[in-house]
Parts: C-alpha cells; structure tokens; sequence
C-alpha cells in the first residue's frame, strides 16, 4: 500500500510540474479524489485492525501479570510488535493521504477554483479565474 501510494503521489506530482504533457485537469482531480477515497477506507480498516490489535496486546500484558508463564508472555511480545508495526504503518498512510490533501488544493488552483494551499506553515489564497 506504501508504494502504490508513494507512486500515485510522484505521478500528481509530475502533472503538476509539466512533466507528462498535457492534463486533463477536471479528469486529474476526479481520479485523484477516487485516489483518496480508496485511500481512506484503507486508513479506517487500519485503524480497526491497529485498534484491535492493541487491545489484545493490552489483554495478553494483564493475562501475563496475573499468570505469568512463557507462552503467554511470548504472545504478549508478539502482540506488542504488531501494534508497534501496525501504528508504524498507520502513521505513513496517515502523513501519505495528508500529502494528498495538499496536492489536491494545487489541481483545484489549475482548475481556477476559489481555495488555499496550506503548506509551510502558511496560507497561500488563490482565487477564481472567471
């Protein structure tokens, strides 16, 4: 999923620098929001299963207070570096789909649309060419 996303983002990106020729700019911003939509399912499916998992790392820890034995505490392990992965992964798809965001304000000031970008601490306004 990180790749197809790190793909997707150089792929805006070189449309927004020129670099493939000719944009369709209503079709880009079509395919783009479709981008994000996917990409946020992905993120709420991750944030159940990151949950989840936590939760059971969080039950195997008490189980090992209370009865404390190696099978146990090996799951309890376990669970704890899934829940490190899974958080891992969650934040880059996170960071990932906000990068998106941005890159959507840029197609919709080529589309001449009424917005702001908000990049580098700061709001840059753009307005209507009509």
């Amino acid at each position: 999923m990180w790749e197809y996303l790190k793909l997707h983002e150089q792929f805006i990106r070189e449309a927004l620098g020129g670099t493939c020729g000719e944009v369709r700019w209503e079709g880009l911003r079509e395919f783009h929001d479709r981008q994000i939509a996917w990409m946020q399912h992905e993120r709420i499916i991750h944030l159940i299963v990151t949950m989840f998992v936590a939760l059971f790392a969080i039950l195997a820890l008490l189980y090992v207070s209370v009865r404390p034995d190696w099978a146990s505490g090996a799951l309890a392990g376990l669970l704890l570096i899934l829940t490190a992965a899974y958080i891992l992964h969650y934040f880059r798809l996170e960071n990932g789909v906000q990068r998106w965001y941005h890159l959507a304000n840029r197609i919709d000031e080529r589309l001449g649309k009424v917005g702001a970008r908000y990049e580098d601490g700061k709001i840059d306004r753009f307005e209507s060419r009509s």
